[in-house]
């Protein structure tokens, strides 16, 4: 029963198949990705170059890790280094392959109540943020942007367990935390790809971007086969090798939203 809930509740972007049946595997995807509108680029070109149909379960990066720990895919994109290492050394993951980057930048309302704008760096934004006791809202999910907000606070020497109702943890995804600081007016840590894909802005604005700790990475994980015989390693191994071509790499730089690139490809081709 659990199972099945989980797989009700996972949203899945199906490119539809051509007239006779294409291959079909399963990539679970972070929700920043989804929100990003790269895979409605991508997805299409797979289907036609590889005759494959890849079905994504966007979730949040510790749930995608989860589903290829239990085998329910047979990859995982996503973007957090360290979970990403501890998926392959304890050897749920074949091996590592990084794609494409690019940054995390701060959001919040344009009068900028807490004066993030003038911070030296993003733990300093932070701080002026926590100072303000300004709302702020956090995705709360155990997503890589989640990890990647909790290591921010670390690195400002300051404790989330801590804070008022100022701190507001939804345990949703981008677009709907995305949402909920716009109605708020409240400042949000975003990748710039969901950012700039919003629809919603209002009266937010980025406040803080740049600083090297706000770097994306975002990386290739095939589910091992030694551990899930039903994985399709081979598919997973023919997607990767595609997600690091020439061709992708055109795909994935030319790809922006008003004049703006929303990703860099930095695969390594062996």
């Amino acid at each position: 029963m659990k199972l099945n809930f989980v797989f009700a509740s996972i949203a899945s972007l199906v490119i539809a198949s051509s007239a006779h049946s294409a291959e079909v595997m399963k990539l679970a995807v972070t929700t920043s990705f989804q929100n990003s509108g790269l895979a409605e680029i991508l997805l299409p070109e797979i289907l036609t170059d590889l005759d494959l149909e890849v079905q994504l379960l966007v979730v949040g990066t510790g749930q995608a890790i989860k589903l290829g720990e239990a085998g329910d895919v047979d990859a995982v994109l996503v973007h957090s280094r360290s979970a990403e290492e501890a998926f392959v050394e304890a050897g749920f993951g074949t091996h590592r392959r990084e794609i494409m980057y690019n940054d995390f930048v701060f959001v919040g309302p344009q009068s900028d109540e807490a004066g993030a704008e003038t911070a030296g760096s993003a733990a300093q934004a932070l701080q002026k943020i926590a100072a303000a006791q300004a709302d702020f809202v956090s995705r709360g999910d155990d997503s890589g942007t989640h990890k990647m907000e909790l290591n921010l606070w670390k690195a400002a020497e300051l404790d989330v367990a801590g804070f008022g109702d100022w701190y507001k943890a939804v345990g949703a995804g981008m677009g709907a935390a995305l949402n909920t600081a716009s109605g708020l007016g409240a400042y949000i840590l975003s990748d710039r790809a969901s950012w700039l894909n919003f629809g919603n802005k209002g009266d937010l604005a980025i406040v803080f971007e740049g600083d090297p700790a706000l770097f994306n990475q975002y990386a290739y994980l095939p589910v091992n086969p030694d551990l899930h015989s039903h994985v399709r390693s081979d598919l997973a191994e023919a997607l990767e090798d595609w997600l690091v071509s020439d061709k992708a790499k055109t795909l994935i730089n030319g790809y922006q939203i008003n004049g703006e690139p929303l990703f860099v490809f930095n695969a390594v081709v062996e």
